[in-house]
Order: C-alpha cells, then structure tokens, then sequence
C-alpha cells in the first residue's frame, strides 16, 4: 500500500523517474505477498494447487495489472491469480461451477459403474428365471401326467361299486 500511495503521488507529479521507481517497487511487494501466499496456503491435495490474492481496490488492482509481465510471471510461479472487489465474485462463480461439473462428473462414473453391476446382476437374475420357469414346466407337466394317470384310473374302476362314505372310511380313513 506504501509503495501503491508513493506510486500514486508521481503520477500527480507526473516525475517518469519516480513513477518506474515505484511501479518496479510495487512489483516487488506483489511479488513477495504471492510468495507469501503460495507457500502459506497451497498445499495439494489438502487444497488446490492455486491460489486468489485479492486486491481491495480497484485502482490497485488496475496499476498492478498494468505492470507488463507482472500478473502471467505470479500465476506461472507462484500459481496466484490477481482479483479485485469486481472480478472476484466472477472468478468465484466460475471456479463453483467448475467444481459442480467436477462433481457431477465424478458422480456419473460412479452411477455408470453402479449401472454396470446392476446389468451383470440382471443377466444372473435372467438365468434365475429361466431356471425357475424349466422347474415350474416339469412340475405341470408332471401335475398332466398325474392327471392323465388319473382320469385312466377312474375308467378302469367304473364298474366298481362305490360304498357309502361311512364304510369307506371305515376302510381305509378319511382323506
């Protein structure tokens, strides 16, 4: 902030000298405070691998962009992105957008790969019934054969003579 007012003075006074004196100074403070951050705050994977140095003015963050070189040579170094009151909440809602897509993404693999089991488990549950259906097709027609067993039965004992119901169980029980 020292080095922004001095900065801001010659400007008034219009001295070229003073003005790259204290522009190159400017730089430096940047410089160090983008040190400062990367190494306090970025620490992948426990946070991302970059990191916001926020400027609380507008005309700061305008003179410290307008310094050639300055604002590309801290991201590649220091991965620090300059913002200032109007572009940090852009920078913000893209990086929330980002990080939903990021989300998302990582959800629809999960139910891509939730999605192949259930498929090898449905083919399973198709032999399942396959199964079952062969099984319940032996039992009817085991149930015809029984049926046909029957009804041949009955035939060959038509000329029998039934006995009144209280003998037969007398006979042989009740069924």
């Amino acid at each position: 902030v020292e080095n922004y007012s001095r900065l801001v003075s010659a400007y008034d006074s219009g001295d070229k000298a003073e003005i790259l004196t204290y522009q190159k100074a400017l730089g430096v403070d940047v410089k160090e405070q983008a040190k400062k951050i990367s190494t306090k705050y970025i620490d992948p994977p426990k946070t991302t691998d970059f990191g916001i140095m926020f400027v609380p003015t507008e005309s700061l963050y305008a003179e410290i962009i307008r310094i050639p070189g300055l604002s590309d040579e801290i991201r590649q170094k220091n991965n620090i992105t300059i913002a200032s009151p109007s572009t940090l909440p852009v920078m913000l809602s893209g990086l929330l957008m980002g990080f939903r897509t990021v989300a998302i993404e990582k959800r629809s693999a999960e139910v891509w790969q939730k999605l192949g089991a259930i498929k090898t488990q449905f083919g399973k549950f198709g032999d399942l019934l396959e199964g079952v259906q062969k099984k319940l097709q032996e039992s009817a027609n085991k149930i015809e054969s029984a049926k046909t067993t029957s009804r041949t039965i009955e035939r060959k004992l038509k000329n029998v003579e039934e006995l009144p119901e209280t003998d037969s169980v007398k006979l042989i029980g009740e069924i």
